[in-house]
């Protein structure tokens, strides 16, 4: 039964009198869009994940936290009865240089001016955001290339829709010249 259920799949291939040209290109774009799907797929997400790793491991590398004091009270905009815990607040810091900056970043609700809080800084001493940690730039990672990998499938999936409907369209065309030679005989009334 399972050598039955193998020459099942792959009907297609096999030599038949009612088989057509469109019928084996059709097999074979299926065939095509799986492996496309598979291994183009599988290589996007990789390459993707990789590439997503090596910038935030670069991130990481290249971001620093230091000391700032927040040049004005930080209160929580209570809108719609939620407390925000971040907010855009003025700080100033100094640089490894000596420099002083200021400029906003996102700080705890609630603090008053004067108050220390940390800000990350990047590799020319400017304001930046804080890097993901190894486990959230593992999942980061991740997560952009799966949607890489599907993002290809997905293309290759429409691509192979598309084929495949442009060939039923020219099957269609073709069984209607064929029975519109054929048609006439058969629609003879006998008596």
């Amino acid at each position: 039964m399972g050598g039955r259920s193998g020459r099942k799949r792959l009907w297609r291939f096999r030599s038949n009198p009612l088989r057509r040209h469109e019928d084996i290109v059709e097999a074979w774009i299926v065939l095509a869009v799986w492996a496309v799907i598979a291994i183009g797929g599988a290589v996007a997400g990789l390459v993707t994940a990789g590439a997503a790793g090596d910038v935030l491991a670069q991130q990481r590398a290249e971001r620093h936290s230091t000391r700032a004091v927040l040049l004005a009270d930080v209160s929580g905009d209570s809108s719609a009865g939620v407390t925000a815990e971040r907010v855009p607040a003025r700080v100033r810091w100094t640089t490894a240089d000596g420099a002083t900056r200021t400029g906003r970043t996102l700080v705890d609700a609630g603090q008053k001016a004067g108050s220390r809080v940390v800000v990350w800084l990047d590799a020319r001493d400017a304001l930046t955001t804080r890097p993901p940690g190894p486990t959230e730039a593992r999942l980061e990672a991740g997560l952009l290339g799966g949607a890489a990998g599907l993002a290809v499938a997905g293309a290759v999936f429409g691509a192979g829709a598309l084929a495949r409907w442009r060939l039923d369209r020219r099957r269609f065309e073709e069984w209607g010249k064929e029975w519109d030679l054929v048609g006439p005989a058969w629609g003879h009334k006998t008596g």
